[in-house]
C-alpha cells in the first residue's frame, strides 16, 4: 500500500506523528493507500512558508509568475498517466477518465496564465482639478484552497491557478477522501521549479483545517464544497475577516418544453444525471417536462437509465462507476425511498446492490411534487426526479422556487421562450439545449445558497485580488 506525504516549502516532509487517512477504492471498498494527516505544527509551518514566499512571488512581473505556470501545465500533462492512476484509483474513475481530467487541469493552468498582461485596473476621472483617481489589482496574500473529492485535480488547478497568477499563494486542502492526486500534482510542482512556499499541499483533519483557516495570516478561503461546509468557512472567516469565495450545492433543473428536440435531450440529461455517479455540483437532478410530452419524454429516460449499466471502471470503462463512500450510498438509498413512501413512482433503480463497492444504480423517479425532499434537497447521486407542467410561466417558477440557484437546463427551438428564461431564471447558468459543462472562459458562479464568488474566466480571476485607490493629486 503507497503511503503519502504532506508537501510543505517544496519538501515532503517525514510525518510528526503516526496519524493518517485510509485511501479506499469506492469500487471495491479495499485500501489502496495511506495519507499521513498534518499535524497542527505542520500545518502552521505551511502557512508561515506561503507568507514567507508571498511577496517575492507576488513582486515577480506577471509575465514571470505566467512562465511557471506554462511549465507547471507541461509538468502535469507529462505526469497525467501518474495522476491518472492515483486519481482512478482513489475515485472509482476510469484510468482514461483520470487521465483527462489531468490533462484538463493542465488546460485550465494555461489559460490562466494568459491573464498575466490582461490584470487590469483603472483610471477615474475625479471632480477636482489636477486629480487622477487610480483604482489597482492587488494580490491577496495566502490564500487556502478547500477541494473536492468529486473532480479533485481539476478543481485544485481551477484554484491555483487564478491565486498564482494575480500573486497569491496557497495552502491546499484535498478532500480526505481523494488526496493522493494532490500530491501527484505536488510532484509536478515540482518538475515545474516552483519557488519554495507558493504551493503547499497537506491532508488535515477538520480541526487542524480549522486552525489554518483561522490563521491571521490568511487573506483569502475558497471552498468548493456543500452548503455545510460553506457555513463552516464563513464562520472561519468571520475571525480575520478573510474573504470567501465558496462554490456549494446545487439541484439543476432542465426544463423540456413541447418543441424540444426530445431524443436529444433525453441523451444529454441521462448523460448529465450518471456522469460521475451523478456527483457533479451542475448533474441535472430535476426534469420539467411539459404535459404534452411528458409521457413519451419518461419512455426515453426510463429505456436509458434502464440500460445504462454500472460497476468497476477498472475492468468496464464505459460503466458508471461507484459513490465515494457507504454512507453517502446509504444516505441516497434513505432519500428515494422517503420519496416512493411520500407518493413518487420508482421506474428503475433504488436498491443497494450486492457485492464489494459502493455502487448505486441509476434511479429514475416520476409523479414527483415540488415539496418533496428529493426534489428539494441535493442528492449527489445517480437520481433523476421527474415534474409535469402546463406552461412555460409555471416551469420557470417551479425551477426558481429553489433554495439552490447554480446551474439550469433549457430545451426549446423557441427563442422567444430562451429569452425569457434567460432574463429571469434565478440561476448562476444557464444552458440552452445542452446541459452544464463549465467551460473555463466563462464564469461558474451560484445564487442563493449555491455560493458566494466564483470560479473561472476573468471575474474567476479576479475574486483573488484586492482594490487599492490611489488618488493622485498634482
Amino acid at each position: 500500500m503507497q503511503c503519502y506525504q504532506n508537501f510543505i516549502n517544496n519538501s515532503f516532509i517525514q510525518p510528526e506523528n503516526d496519524v493518517s487517512f485510509i485511501v479506499s477504492d469506492p469500487a471495491t471498498g479495499q485500501p489502496r493507500a495511506q495519507v499521513c494527516a498534518a499535524t497542527t505544527a505542520e500545518a502552521l509551518s505551511a502557512v508561515e512558508s506561503a507568507t514567507a514566499a508571498q511577496k517575492g512571488w507576488a513582486a515577480l512581473p506577471a509575465c514571470e509568475r505566467a512562465q511557471y505556470l506554462h511549465k507547471l501545465a507541461d509538468a502535469l500533462q507529462a505526469r497525467s498517466a501518474e495522476i491518472g492512476a492515483a486519481l482512478a484509483d482513489e475515485s472509482g474513475k476510469s484510468l482514461s477518465d483520470a487521465m483527462a481530467e489531468a490533462v484538463y487541469a493542465a488546460e485550465i493552468t494555461r489559460y490562466h496564465a494568459e491573464w498575466a498582461r490582461r490584470i487590469e485596473g483603472e483610471a477615474i476621472p475625479s471632480d477636482n482639478p489636477q486629480e487622477n483617481l487610480l483604482l489597482m489589482r492587488e494580490a491577496i496574500g495566502v490564500v487556502v484552497c478547500l477541494i473536492p473529492f468529486n473532480f479533485p485535480v481539476y478543481t485544485l488547478l481551477r484554484k491555483i491557478a487564478p491565486a498564482l497568477i494575480t500573486g497569491n499563494t496557497v495552502v491546499v486542502r484535498p478532500s480526505n477522501n481523494t488526496p493522493c492526486s494532490a500530491f501527484a500534482i505536488a510532484q509536478a510542482v515540482l518538475d515545474a521549479g516552483l519557488p519554495a512556499g507558493v504551493i503547499n499541499i497537506l491532508t488535515m483533519t477538520h480541526a487542524v483545517a480549522e486552525t489554518v483557516c483561522t490563521h491571521p495570516k490568511v487573506g483569502m478561503i475558497t471552498l468548493t464544497g456543500s452548503v455545510g461546509a460553506g457555513r463552516k468557512v464563513l464562520e472561519y472567516s468571520q475571525v480575520n475577516i478573510a474573504k470567501s469565495s465558496l462554490e456549494l450545492g446545487g439541484k439543476t433543473p432542465a426544463i423540456i418544453e413541447p418543441d424540444a428536440k426530445l431524443v436529444q435531450a433525453a441523451n444529454d440529461i441521462v448523460a448529465s444525471a450518471l456522469s460521475h455517479c451523478g456527483q457533479l455540483c451542475t448533474s441535472v437532478e430535476r426534469v420539467y417536462v411539459q404535459e404534452s410530452v411528458y409521457e413519451d419524454f419518461v419512455r426515453l429516460l426510463k429505456a436509458r437509465f434502464s440500460a445504462r449499466q454500472y460497476g468497476n471502471r477498472a475492468r468496464h470503462p464505459n460503466y458508471m462507476g461507484p459513490l465515494v463512500n457507504a454512507s453517502t450510498r446509504l444516505n441516497i438509498q434513505q432519500m428515494v425511498e422517503r420519496a416512493v413512501d411520500d407518493g413518487a413512482v420508482l421506474e428503475t433503480g433504488g436498491f443497494i446492490p450486492e457485492g464489494p463497492g459502493y455502487f448505486y444504480p441509476p434511479t429514475l423517479l416520476t409523479q414527483c411534487r415540488q415539496d418533496m425532499e428529493i426534489v428539494q434537497e441535493e442528492i449527489f447521486g445517480p437520481v433523476l426526479c421527474v415534474l409535469k407542467y402546463s406552461t412555460a410561466e409555471e416551469a420557470l417558477q417551479l425551477a426558481n422556487d429553489h433554495q439552490f440557484g447554480l446551474a439550469s437546463v433549457l430545451y426549446t427551438e423557441n427563442y422567444r421562450t430562451a429569452m425569457r428564461f434567460a432574463n429571469h431564471i434565478e440561476a448562476g447558468e444557464l444552458y440552452v439545449n445542452r446541459t452544464p459543462a463549465d467551460p473555463y472562459q466563462g464564469y461558474h458562479a451560484g445564487w442563493k445558497r449555491s455560493g458566494l464568488g466564483g470560479d473561472d474566466g476573468k471575474h474567476g480571476m479576479l475574486e483573488f485580488t484586492q482594490t487599492r485607490l490611489v488618488v493622485l493629486k498634482y
